[in-house]
């Protein structure tokens, strides 16, 4: 078979051609099944390499009265699907052997090609409509080997860029597909081209380096963004009644927006200026939203991304974990219930991992812990990802298309789930993620997560060498978010403070406050800290980010206040750093008062443990400035550093004079609702606490801003009636406590 395919690339270049010599190459290529087709390519690697730039040479020239040919369309044809096959189904073929076949190709024949397509007035040009099959080869084979570099790569995709992307006609095109009820004439093989083929390889060009990327950002932004928005928006309610090419067409333009959105994630540019408001977001998520549960779609996904509906669905989800993993949007929580059933319905569906590690990642983010563990998926989800590690930890140090790098990004989100430490735990696969961590920095970061799990705090310390090895980087390393992790690591073992004494809980304290919080939430905090600040209080509160050991410093903050602020988000519970804060604030015994700096979130896991110890009060009130909602849970009052009570005789408020409500007011340091409360005794304070509870929060707390407003030129302190309130909840306790003893 071999020597016969020889023979007839060898024939390629006689004049005249004889059409058997096609007919039979044509016959060659077809026999080849998926099962032989590598064993095929390996022994005659130097015919097809011939045959494959025969092809680009006849493409390129002069005249293509070929064209017409049945012979050669049908060779053509045929090439292309054993390209396909080739790429897809021949995983034992280096990728440098593929690309050599794929890009087998010089920029002078690129030129003369595109000079071809640019002088055609025939909208559906059968020239065109072959060399797409070559372009659209070359995509899929970069989709599943991002590291295969070829100068032919950035030379195609800057002239797609320049000539085609930002030219009049594919403005001209992307205006016709926002139409709705788009009619089957319009997909022409020029519009294919343009909309399908140009957008992909586009997509191709900026993946295959980040400067290209950001060489062009500007005019990406302003050659998709307006258009893209309301094409998925016309087209996501009728996707049931999409054609195949319109298929193609949103596949294309969506993938080019998620990889732009992906390759500026760490600072959210491209996000920021696609969607300039929270309710764009929205819109847009909702929108993708409406495509994804459709069945018909999400049971074509292949294995491998060879077709557009497994594309889709996995670039929808990609960009989904980009929305999630951004988590300031409390609208989030309103959409958690469609979409966590559309996602677990693909996962019970779905045979591409690809899709599956996309669907695990945004579970993990939108689901409480209880909710994993009634899904019963936390078993799947870790051991999915830790099977993977291990399987590629010494072979090519990526997953297909994915770094490493970024699955082990993705696993960090998720080791901070109690419930995925334990199914970590009984994997017994810790082992290697410590072979890992010297590699991979961010591995320290997963295991302090996973330390706090107790079963693996005794697998980590039954390592002696591991910890001789952390014990001795620990101060030393300069990457400090190593040694953080590292310390926080040793902490979490009681390495470093399992000594340390218990102080009396009634000494003096330096502190009336301590604030935790994630430094996500610095800009609001700061409005606490002033606040406290400026009623008095003595504050500690870490601003700059602590350096050196920061587990010490922590621990001696947390001894040297009487109450610990807790500042509850997403983002605190996924932080490492608050959760020994807020656990060593609990083990100490200190007062804890959580506030919710997001208004939708529910605390859940760790956090949840800690903070269901205290009977929770709600308020809530604009922070100033921010967009954000704070929402105030508290029983414990906040100690103030000039408390006395000795004009108060009676312990029963409602028998509280005026002067003895203002003697109290003073005394805990409310020095504004002292103000504000001139007039009340102790049965109208009581009247409006009862007031606050029963009532709808916003509308008492209008009410007291305008009163206040009113009568003392002040915008009503959110933390003097959090406070007030929560002494008048302890006080009704005492007196609760008292009757009961009595009796």
């Amino acid at each position: 078979m071999e020597s016969i395919l020889d023979q007839l690339v060898a024939a390629l270049h006689k004049a005249p051609l004889a059409t058997d010599v096609l007919d039979q190459i044509v016959f060659l290529l077809q026999q080849q099944t998926d099962q032989s087709i590598s064993s095929f390519v390996s022994s005659s690697l130097p015919s097809l390499l011939i045959l494959e730039r025969w092809a680009w040479e006849l493409f390129s020239q002069e005249s293509h009265g070929w064209i017409h040919e049945p012979s050669y369309q049908q060779l053509f044809r045929t090439l292309a699907i054993f390209n396909e096959k080739l790429i897809f189904n021949c995983d034992d073929i280096e990728s440098e052997t593929k690309g050599s076949l794929l890009f087998c190709v010089t920029i002078e024949q690129i030129n003369s090609i595109f000079m071809h397509i640019e002088r055609s007035t025939n909208d559906n040009d059968p020239f065109i409509a072959f060399n797409r099959l070559w372009f659209d080869n070359q995509v899929r084979f970069f989709y599943d080997n991002l590291e295969y570099t070829s100068p032919i790569i950035d030379h195609i995709g800057r002239y797609i860029f320049d000539q085609y992307i930002k030219s009049k006609e594919y403005k001209i095109y992307l205006t016709q597909l926002r139409q709705p009820h788009l009619s089957d004439t319009i997909f022409t093989t020029k519009f294919l081209f343009y909309i399908s083929t140009c957008s992909s390889y586009c997509r191709l060009y900026f993946g295959h380096e980040a400067k290209n990327f950001y060489d062009f950002a500007d005019d990406i932004q302003q050659c998709f963004y307006e258009d893209y928005l309301e094409i998925v928006r016309v087209h996501s309610y009728t996707v049931a009644s999409w054609s195949k090419d319109l298929l193609g067409c949103i596949t294309k333009i969506i993938g080019v927006i998620v990889g732009c959105c992906w390759l500026a994630s760490e600072h959210q540019t491209q996000m920021k200026a696609l969607f300039p408001t929270e309710k764009a977001v929205r819109d847009h998520f909702e929108n993708l939203l409406h495509i994804l549960p459709y069945e018909t779609l999400y049971k074509q996904i292949k294995r491998k991304c060879s077709n557009d509906e497994t594309v889709l669905v996995s670039y929808i989800l990609a960009y989904f974990v980009l929305i999630v993993q951004m988590r300031t949007m409390d609208w989030l929580s309103d959409l958690n219930a469609t979409l966590r059933n559309t996602i677990v319905s693909i996962i019970d569906t779905t045979i591409n991992d690809e899709v599956a590690i996309c669907c695990y990642a945004v579970l993990c983010e939108i689901l409480t812990d209880e909710e994993l563990k009634d899904l019963k998926i936390s078993y799947n989800i870790c051991n999915y990802l830790l099977q993977m590690f291990e399987d590629i930890w010494n072979k090519t140090k990526k997953y297909k298309h994915i770094p490493i790098t970024t699955l082990l990004k993705g696993f960090q989100t998720l080791s901070k789930n109690d419930s995925m430490q334990q199914e970590a735990a009984v994997s017994n696969k810790i082992y290697l993620l410590i072979e890992m961590c010297d590699e991979y920095p961010i591995v320290y970061d997963i295991i302090w997560a996973f330390s706090f799990n107790k079963d693996i705090q005794k697998q980590l310390s039954s390592n002696a060498r591991f910890i001789s090895k952390l014990t001795q980087i620990s101060g030393q390393s300069e990457n400090e978010q190593m040694r953080k992790a590292i310390d926080g690591i040793l902490w979490n073992l009681d390495i470093n403070h399992e000594n340390r004494p218990i102080t009396d809980k009634q000494n003096t304290k330096v502190f009336d406050i301590m604030i935790s919080y994630s430094h996500k939430e610095k800009v609001v905090c700061k409005q606490i800290y002033d606040e406290l600040i400026e009623a008095g209080y003595r504050v500690w509160i870490d601003f700059d980010q602590m350096h050196g050991n920061v587990m010490d410093a922590m621990a001696q903050a947390i001894e040297q206040s009487n109450t610990v602020i807790i500042c509850m988000s997403e983002q605190y519970r996924k932080s490492n750093y608050c959760r020994a804060e807020a656990q060593y604030a609990f083990q100490r015994e200190r007062k804890i008062v959580p506030i919710l700096l997001q208004k939708q979130y529910k605390p859940d896991g760790w956090l949840l443990f800690i903070i269901g110890h205290y009977s929770m009060l709600i308020l809530t009130t604009p922070v100033r400035s921010q967009e954000d909602t704070v929402v105030a849970h508290s029983t414990a009052y906040i100690s103030s550093p000039e408390i006395s009570m000795s004009s108060i005789g009676s312990e029963n408020i409602l028998e509280w004079t005026q002067a003895q409500v203002q003697d109290w007011l003073l005394g805990h340091n409310l020095r504004q609702l002292s103000r504000l409360f001139t007039d009340c005794d102790g049965r109208s304070i009581v009247y409006l606490s009862k007031y606050i509870k029963n009532c709808e929060f916003e509308q008492v707390l209008k009410l007291l801003e305008a009163d206040s407003v009113r009568r003392i030129n002040e915008s009503i302190s959110l933390i003097e009636l959090f406070c007030f309130h929560s002494l008048m909840h302890e006080h009704k306790k005492h007196l609760q406590s008292m009757h009961s003893s009595n009796t």
